[in-house]
């Protein structure tokens, strides 16, 4: 079974840097997506950022476009969110969710509609505040 584990949670002054990881393994398909969600307080979960193993494309929600970047290491075995920038209302739980597919195609959707993610993390709690 896939098992998901994000790690990097921190308390950061607004405009500073902070970087998250999550652990991944047990896929068992040829296919997988890696996805980051957050939670801010009386909000819905919201997709932030997703990466497809295949060719490693990526995709970011608006909000964070050109502030975070989604990265894997060389063995695919950890993901990365580098957060440059951050807002006071990048505060929020963040979590780490996972799944893999026989297709390319269907990896690729899950992270076009952020659904399909049946494995996730517990959260890590990021703080952007003076």
């Amino acid at each position: 079974q896939v098992h998901v584990e994000e790690s990097g949670r921190g308390l950061v002054q607004p405009g500073g840097s902070l970087t998250l990881s999550c652990a991944a393994s047990g896929f068992t398909l040829p296919n997988y997506a890696i996805a980051w969600f957050r939670q801010a307080p009386g909000k819905g979960r919201e997709g932030v950022a997703c990466l497809t193993n295949t060719d490693g494309n990526t995709t970011y929600s608006d909000s964070v476009k050109g502030r975070f970047t989604i990265s894997r290491d060389n063995a695919e075995n950890t993901v990365y969110l580098q957060m440059n920038s951050l807002k006071p209302e990048d505060t929020a739980v963040y979590y780490c969710a996972a799944d893999d597919a026989r297709t390319v195609n269907f990896v690729r959707a899950m992270c076009i509609f952020y659904s399909g993610f049946h494995f996730w993390g517990k959260g890590t709690l990021v703080t952007v505040s003076s």
